[in-house]
């Protein structure tokens, strides 16, 4: 029976595709297609798993003393059931065989789809033997995993991942289920398979949303209980603009969507004919459109889709998924280094690590109090942790520095909002030039230096910040958060965040008219650069440089090719003093086209 699920859209166009689900204790799996050569590998891997943790597992009875307690020998014996069981066994072979997972993949797919029967069982006993299908399971993930690292020609070639991936016979899209996805696993399946997300929980600028729209893939977050009702396999379809999920849709239903997938994708084929095209309102002002990165990487993407700059560089995801390690200077050197030769003569921006919040480290490196607060987004995060670990901050300073003589590079420092901060920092910045100095490393001695208004506190304050800085740059998505006193992570509140809100309008006029009169340049950085309907808006302000991800460069092009400076200025009073500025500007500008 088809049912639909209402969440938060976050990242629009449509995804049609099979559910595969990540439950809160799950298996920490590769998501691999294989190719059909590979197919009977796998399945030597798993059978050899088998047999050697069956082996085991006898050896183990037969050697239990003769005083063990008889429960202990009647677990080994129900393990060594689920372990041949043909219902796990058979249905993972079938994962392998039709849909091309790897062998992990499938062994998590299958105790997916067992766990939410044993759960569904009246008998007590019986719901609680699904903890020793988990155990089974794991040990037979660990041991084909541990298949994968044996000396060539003892067994079957690992999979790559990205090469499997590629190389993988066409089969249907995929879409990813989870309570929730952190940064950290979003990172992850940025390559991975997945062609959607959804989500229980999450707002439209948390972590999850955004790099869903960095994806450039259909996601829908806030949509409470979907992991509970969607089952593995289930066909689903992702109305990214309506913010629905379809759980098993009808022909008809599903014939509509693709009709619209179909439709969507010949949208973004007109847009690709913007690419070479200069951004320039109707009334001749040029607008400066540079991209949002997070690896080294992306800056083919983001010179691929016309970028005419690197406006933020995410430092802190050089420092995630480390199991507790940072990145060293040279690593992080040659990190920042390949960017800014990567981008040429375009100015590349790298914002200092911006840890904590919903960025925090893993537990187990060398400082894990950045996530330790009661309240991590009001606690030790961004610049605040980086003047409490110095040592770090300085390796940092130093990387960018040396990096600086590779290219435009400019550094910008997070959540700053006391004069004393920024005098901390310059201070910090003067001893690692000193220290390159002496040890004979060239660096940009003029390299610029800029705060990110992110808080309140910063956006009053500007003009006495602004003296200490070279350039401004407004990270929209915690402004809002800190203006509102909304999480905006948190999908019950999510309806109080709101971009149009008119005191979120008067610090960023504010903001940018400060910047420009000290004759500094002003930027944005957050989601509401990559919002079309956002943009008239932000230009009316006097905004002559957005910074977005890759994906949202052609959409806001179009837009700014459509717009006239002077015109939009004109409304902006009426717009500004107005209760309801959303009304106003659609009235304004567009008549009675609605902006949503």
């Amino acid at each position: 029976m088809s049912i639909q699920i209402f969440g938060l859209s976050v990242s629009r166009g449509v995804a049609i595709g099979r559910a595969v689900r990540l439950g809160a204790g799950r298996l920490e799996v590769e998501h691999a297609f294989v190719t059909e050569a590979d197919v009977p590998g796998e399945l030597l891997r798993l059978r050899v798993a088998r047999d050697e943790i069956s082996a085991e597992i006898t050896a183990l009875r037969d050697d239990l003393p003769p005083d063990a307690p008889a429960e202990l020998g009647a677990l080994l014996e129900v393990h060594q059931m689920l372990l041949h069981d043909q219902v796990l066994i058979e249905a993972v072979k079938v994962w392998v065989r039709e849909r091309h997972y790897n062998a992990e993949w499938a062994l998590a797919s299958q105790l997916d789809v067992l766990t939410q029967q044993f759960d569904e069982m009246d008998d007590p006993y019986l719901r609680e033997r699904k903890m020793d299908l988990e155990q089974v399971v794991d040990r037979l993930v660990r041991r084909v995993r541990a298949g994968r690292e044996v000396p060539p020609g003892a067994a079957p070639a690992p999979v790559d991942p990205v090469a499997a991936v590629q190389g993988a016979e066409p089969g249907e899209e995929l879409i990813l289920v989870a309570h929730d996805i952190g940064p950290a696993d979003m990172m992850h399946f940025r390559r991975s398979v997945f062609r959607g997300f959804v989500t229980d929980v999450g707002g439209k600028t948390s972590h999850t949303a955004i790099v869903a729209r960095s994806m450039d893939i259909p996601a829908v977050v806030g949509a409470t209980e979907a992991s509970a009702l969607i089952r593995s396999d289930d066909l689903l379809v992702i109305d990214g603009d309506a913010g629905v999920v379809i759980v098993d849709p009808s022909p008809i239903v599903l014939e509509e969507y693709r009709y619209r997938q179909q439709h969507s994708r010949l949208d973004r084929d007109r847009l690709l004919r913007l690419r070479g095209t200069a951004a320039q309102t109707l009334d001749g002002v040029d607008i400066s459109l540079h991209a949002n990165i997070e690896l080294p990487g992306d800056a083919a993407t983001a010179l691929a889709a016309g970028a005419a700059g690197i406006g933020l560089f995410r430092s802190e995801f050089l420092f995630m998924q480390r199991a507790g390690s940072l990145p060293g200077e040279e690593e992080q050197f040659q990190a920042y280094r390949s960017v800014c030769e990567a981008m040429g003569e375009r100015p590349v921006t790298i914002r200092t690590i911006d840890i904590g919040a919903d960025k925090p480290l893993e537990r187990g490196s060398t400082d894990s109090r950045a996530d330790r607060g009661l309240n991590p987004a009001m606690g030790l995060r961004a610049i605040r942790w980086s003047l409490a670990e110095p040592t770090m901050f300085l390796t940092q300073l130093r990387a960018l520095l040396r990096a600086s003589a590779h290219g435009r590079l400019r550094i910008l420092v997070p959540m700053l909002m006391h004069v004393r901060e920024a005098l901390q920092v310059r201070q910090y910045l003067t001893q690692a030039q000193n220290e390159l100095r002496a040890a004979g490393i060239p660096f940009d001695e003029a390299v610029p230096l800029g705060i990110m208004v992110e808080v309140p506190a910063a956006a009053i304050a500007l003009d006495v910040l602004l003296p200490h800085a070279d350039f401004v740059s407004i990270g929209t998505n915690d402004l809002i958060q800190y203006t509102l006193a909304v999480d905006r992570a948190d999908e019950q509140v999510s309806d109080l965040y709101d971009p149009w809100h008119p005191a979120v309008l008067h610090l960023l006029q504010r903001t940018i008219a400060l910047t420009h009169r000290a004759g500094k340049t002003a930027s944005i950085c957050g989601e509401l650069a990559g919002d079309p309907q956002l943009t008239d808006l932000l230009l009316a302000m006097g905004l002559r440089q957005f910074s977005m991800h890759p994906s949202r460069l052609l959409p806001i092009k179009q837009q700014i090719l459509r717009a006239d400076c002077g015109k939009l200025e004109q409304a902006l009073p009426d717009i500004l003093s107005s209760s309801d500025p959303q009304a106003t500007a659609q009235s304004l500008w567009r008549g009675a086209t609605p902006l949503h």
